[in-house]
């Protein structure tokens, strides 16, 4: 019995070493976040403050969920910008109402009052919501948290395409259940969604024949380097912008309006 209960209390602090340590993985290199920051506009979209860039008029919407660190996040900003002037209407809501992680905040108490599961149901209503403004046709691009969360929309009709930078919390199962186009970008030395996992993610959909997919890993990258790079380091910065181009491409070419879209946004 005792032996036991020292098993018991070992496996504890094994499990919460891992947790820990994954969380640790996902705040590293925090912005200074700016809520000025971007060409954009803060509305309240689906009962969310969002960060808006781009025009309706292109009828095609592009969401982008955010990391811990939130939609204020300067880097995120920009890429928003950067898809917007693609011709998107791009949105990033405020999944965390206003409590992004920063540093000094336990990572895994902060976690579970934002929980991933949440984040996709309030995901959801964002879009219906920019449905409602004419919007006929949306993708998603997730990043660390928010790659958890377009899995979840990806399940479902909700997005034409889904794209997921370094998830974290995406297994194998979430990936069985994947219904639209998916593209999933890694990196090398992310321990988070490390290649080997990747690698299972690509077997999966691979099964999958009825819709694309696509997986590379980018090597000599971390955890996070789509968005948390110092815009002072040119080889970080042309390491992220790549992983944008991929980005844009997957989603330009799976995010347009077909006859059956504009029937449906008549009625």
């Amino acid at each position: 019995m005792a032996r036991a209960l020292i098993w018991l209390v070992l496996l504890f602090f094994v499990v919460v070493g891992i947790v820990a340590g994954e969380h640790h993985h996902c705040c590293k290199n925090p912005p200074a976040l700016n809520s000025s920051s971007g060409n954009g506009l803060v509305e309240e979209i689906g009962g969310l403050k969002t960060y808006v860039s781009g025009s309706l008029d292109s009828k095609l919407g592009i969401l982008l969920v955010s990391d811990y660190f939130g939609y204020e996040a300067p880097n995120l900003r920009n890429l928003a910008d950067k898809v917007a002037a693609a011709g998107y209407y791009v949105v990033v809501p405020d999944f965390f109402h206003g409590d992004p992680y920063t540093p000094g905040k336990d990572a895994a108490v902060w976690f579970q009052s934002h929980g991933t599961d949440k984040g996709a149901v309030e995901a959801k209503q964002v879009i219906k919501a920019i449905k409602r403004k004419g919007i006929s046709a949306v993708g998603a691009a997730g990043m660390c948290w928010g790659g958890k969360v377009v899995a979840e929309l990806a399940k479902s009709d909700d997005l034409k395409a889904a794209v997921m930078m370094h998830p974290s919390g995406a297994t194998v199962d979430d990936i069985k259940e994947i219904k639209v186009p998916i593209s999933i970008l890694g990196g090398e030395l992310d321990k988070l969604s490390p290649p080997a996992l990747l690698k299972q993610f690509e077997e999966v959909l691979s099964t999958k024949p009825e819709f694309d997919s696509f997986v590379k890993v980018f090597k000599g990258v971390d955890h996070g380097w789509t968005l948390r790079y110092n815009i002072g380091d040119k080889e970080a910065v042309k390491q992220a912008e790549k992983a944008h181009h991929y980005m844009l491409k997957w989603l330009s070419k799976y995010v347009s309006v077909t006859r059956d879209d504009v029937h449906s946004c008549s009625h």
